[in-house]
């Protein structure tokens, strides 16, 4: 017979498989395998079998053993993987051990484990209960038992010991079951499991269209912030549940899982399955196995999500698609929303993008006809659009960011017994600390940034490199003694309030209040039941929450991103005021917005603030088009870093002539740099960045494709650390 070789993506920068020698039975493409890799043994992926190795056959080493006995992803899942491997330039094995989870790329079995489940043996139907009245735990497990096989955590939360149980085995009276390892079949169980609000005509519409897709259709629901968007996701998966299938939710972070889990869980009894980055490692690799066995109806999670397998997948639904957070900053670059558009075309089913204010490069998609178009303009019920305002603080004092008439607003909204909430995007004390007498800033040692004060722990934190230090006790400089604070964040804030409002409970949300495990949920559970009065948060709090007695929302200080150099800057302002400003008036009661800044005139804010969100984005497609930016141009970026500046010049320099010279030419591509990062030192290393637009992702792609290959083997590559980050694109 033949020998036999695996071809074997591994979790390595390397665009390329490595051989393996068969020496037992044949691994099935898409598996596990752990492999010898250098002095250590890695996990990987069989992409192929074949005859011929690559290299000599007496240097192929052999498969140290073979983990699985069935592919570790549903084919769809893996061949997007090998498609967004492909499209975003990344090594498949890195890619695929990016998206895989941690205990799976230690080579922990991909298999449920069994629960152990309890049932009445001939013996035990037959005994009676009322002779165990000196023995009553015995007797609760029987009675419990009488109703079917149970399992085991439920008999322990009833406080029976394992010697009770012991007991029963001994007797003959009761025996292990094991429940059988099919998938649930929803359709024959699914029920709504809390009433139904009555839908308007829109909402109704919106249902009925997306109910309406025959296999795949990508639908962009745009609707303004309140107007039910979730209790039309909520409508849509009736029938997909009803047909036994099962459902994928993205959101954009961790915080808006607690209410979407709950809001799914009161409307249907079916299993939901969450997966976001606070799970632990055992945690995420059940959720992800009860995914891909059919044991979960519902999975709600973040961007990684998307790469779960599922048995039997009938729609996915991406809210907020707007929101950066979807799209994954290092390591594997690529975007969740973009490949969950690709996942659906995969699986012929219908995708649904939810937003309030959706991405200008969603937008020209629908309005292109790329996707359908759904609006939702009305908030259901009583609630009404909030007003708006906008508050001038030139020459105003400021007390920890808040001026007179806003602090009067806040006492009139409390007094009222309503909840008031503030957003600030900016987390610790203040955002730089600086010498009163010579104007020293405290700068981080690894970064061209300022440390963030945290008062509370006497620390300077860099929030880009995560390197900390104690507060100094004088200026690095002249040492002085007399250092002062530099502008304000949530925790001076939260300070402040307590002073202004003694009488009120105020709560703060970031990410350095809720690191604990639970602390997030138990914030939001309070705030529902009316425990805090004032709200004070970043975006954590801005995003997709549903409050019904806030009243007033305010925005203390958004100015600093009016004047950003970044193209997509005032996208993402305008989308964060509209987010922001939708927290307010969501039930009967009606709501007020008030944008503190020292620039009224703004047109961002004028258009905002008189147009809406509509006018906003027709007006900057109108200027995309005219600037040939995305989405009418399609940009990739190499950006490389390294301890040596030249180096890391001399690297893309290099990378801008093997561009150059590429023998694919077009007249419409441009190659811009190199030039500096936006950071252009960051945790000690030099960054430089190579920007590449293209007229369409075909030329950018071929461009890409011939390019790549000698880019990896020009000698730098490996003196540096470089990456390629394809935008987001229509991927449609």
């Amino acid at each position: 017979m033949m020998e036999q070789f695996a071809q074997v993506a591994l979790p390595v920068p390397l665009a390329k498989t490595f051989d393996y020698r068969i020496t037992e039975h044949v691994p099935v493409v898409g598996a596990r395998v752990k492999v010898p890799f250098g002095r250590q043994h890695k996990v990987g992926i069989v992409t192929a079998i074949t005859t011929t190795p690559s290299v000599a056959a007496h240097q192929v080493k052999a498969i140290t053993e073979v983990l699985d006995d069935a592919p570790l992803w549903t084919p769809a899942v893996y061949h997007l993987l090998q498609w967004a491997s492909r499209f975003y330039h990344h090594p498949l094995g890195d890619a695929m051990g990016a998206v895989m989870p941690t205990l799976l790329r230690k080579g922990r079995p991909a298999a449920l484990k069994q629960q152990k489940w309890w049932q009445l043996t001939e013996a035990g139907q037959n005994q009676p209960v009322t002779g165990l009245t000196r023995a009553p735990k015995q007797a609760r497990v029987l009675t419990l038992l009488t109703h079917g096989p149970t399992p085991h955590a439920d008999l322990v939360e009833q406080d029976i010991t394992p010697a009770v149980i012991n007991t029963l085995v001994d007797k003959g009276w009761i025996a292990p079951y094991t429940p059988p390892l099919e998938g649930k079949a929803w359709a024959r169980h699914f029920a709504i499991s809390e009433d139904k609000p009555s839908l308007n005509h829109e909402q109704a519409m919106a249902v009925a269209t997306i109910n309406a897709s025959d296999g795949f259709a990508c639908v962009l629901l745009e609707g303004i912030t309140g107007s039910g968007k979730t209790e039309v996701y909520l409508n849509v998966l009736e029938p997909v549940l009803a047909r036994g299938e099962q459902a994928l939710i993205l959101v954009p972070e961790i915080g808006l899982t607690p209410q979407t889990i709950r809001r799914f869980e009161r409307r249907f009894n079916v299993p939901v399955t969450v997966m976001h980055s606070g799970l632990n490692d055992t945690e995420r690799l059940s959720a992800w196995l009860a995914a891909r066995d059919n044991q979960a109806a519902i999975v709600i999670g973040t961007r990684s999500a998307l790469f779960t397998p599922m048995a039997n997948l009938g729609i996915i639904i991406i809210d907020e698609e707007h929101d950066p957070s979807y799209k994954q900053q290092d390591s594997f670059r690529y975007h969740a929303r973009d490949l969950a558009v690709m996942r659906g075309h995969e699986e012929k089913i219908p995708v649904v993008l939810g937003s309030a204010t959706p991405s200008l490069e969603t937008l020209h998609n629908a309005q292109t006809g790329k996707y359908q178009y759904l609006r939702l303009t009305q908030r259901p019920g009583n609630a009404v659009t909030a007003r708006q305002g906008v508050l001038d603080i030139k020459g105003h004092h400021l007390e920890a960011g808040l001026s007179a008439p806003l602090i009067a607003e806040m006492r009139q909204h409390l007094q009222q017994g309503n909840q008031v909430m503030l957003f600030l995007n900016r987390r610790g004390y203040a955002p730089a600390m600086m010498c009163h007498e010579c104007g020293w800033l405290a700068s981080c040692q690894r970064c061209d940034a300022y440390y963030t004060l945290h008062q509370q722990h006497q620390e300077l934190r860099c929030h880009h490199c995560g390197h900390q230090k104690r507060v100094p006790p004088q200026c690095g400089d002249c040492g002085s003694t007399q250092l002062i604070s530099v502008g304000v964040g949530t925790e001076q804030l939260e300070a402040q309030l307590g002073e202004l409002f003694p009488d009120y409970n105020t709560v703060r949300i970031d990410r350095d209040n809720t690191r604990r495990k639970g602390s997030l949920e138990s914030y939001l559970a309070g705030i529902e039941k009316g425990e805090y009065q004032i709200l004070l948060g970043t975006q954590m709090l801005a995003k997709g929450h549903h409050f019904p007695n806030v009243t007033l929302v305010a925005l203390v200080d958004v100015d600093g991103a009016l004047f950003s150099n970044d193209f997509r800057a005032p996208e993402r302002l305008a989308q964060l005021m509209v987010q922001v400003a939708g927290r307010a008036g969501r039930a009967s009661k009606p709501g007020t917005v008030i944008l503190q800044t020292h620039h009224p005139e703004h047109s961002l804010i004028q258009a905002l603030i008189h147009k809406g969100y509509q006018a906003f984005a027709d007006s900057a497609l109108a200027e995309r088009r005219q600037a040939w930016l995305p989405p009418y141009t399609f940009l990739s970026l190499f950006r490389a870093e390294g301890h040596e500046d030249n180096s890391v010049q001399q690297f893309l320099q290099q990378v801008r002539q093997t561009l150059a010279a590429s023998p694919i030419q077009h007249d419409e591509v441009h190659i811009m740099g190199p030039m500096p990062a936006p950071m252009a030192r960051r945790a000690g290393r030099y960054r430089w960045q190579l920007l590449i637009q293209a007229p369409s992702r075909k030329v950018m792609q071929q461009w890409l494709t011939v390019a790549l290959p000698v880019i990896q083997q020009l000698p730098l590559s490996r003196k540096v650390r470089w990456s390629l980050d394809v935008e987001p694109q229509d991927l449609s």
